[in-house]
């Protein structure tokens, strides 16, 4: 397996067909694939914090990683954007999971898990389309960080 950088299109139609609970991304800094044998079996999506706590300008937050079940693509993906960030220049990189979602992937790439939101979600009353609060209202996650 190696990985290759791709478009945002690319990693956003591979999220909509196969991620279990987001939508495609609006923007990104970058994205990356995961090929094994000429096939995308999973990608990263990169960007500024989703939070504006968070976004000092030297954190970058992961903000899509999907995969078709492949072995060790996570950990591959997550390992990666770490690497690719740190190349940058960014000192701190973070990503949001469930919170029943274990973190096996992260905790393997050396990442610690910091935080649990209150579940509340962020909702803008700017937003006319409803469809769009639905990922913020999943309930609590858990943020995980990892120093560059």
């Amino acid at each position: 397996m190696k990985i290759i950088p791709i478009s945002l299109k690319t990693a956003n139609d591979f999220v909509s067909n196969l991620h279990r609970h987001h939508k495609k991304t609006q923007g990104h800094k970058w994205s990356i694939g995961l090929e094994d044998s000429g096939n995308l079996v999973g990608v990263a999506i990169a960007g500024r914090p989703v939070s504006r706590a968070s976004d000092d300008g030297f954190t970058i937050e992961v903000t899509r990683l999907c995969t078709d079940g492949t072995a060790n693509a996570c950990s591959m993906l997550y390992g990666a954007c770490a690497r690719i960030s740190k190349a940058m220049g960014y000192t701190k990189i973070q990503t949001y999971i469930l919170e029943e979602e274990l973190g096996t992937s992260l905790k393997a790439t050396g990442w610690i898990m910091e935080h649990i939101t209150n579940g509340s979600g962020s909702f803008h009353k700017s937003r006319k389309d409803t469809s769009e609060r639905r990922e913020d209202s999943l309930g609590k996650k858990q943020r995980w960080v990892k120093y560059l």
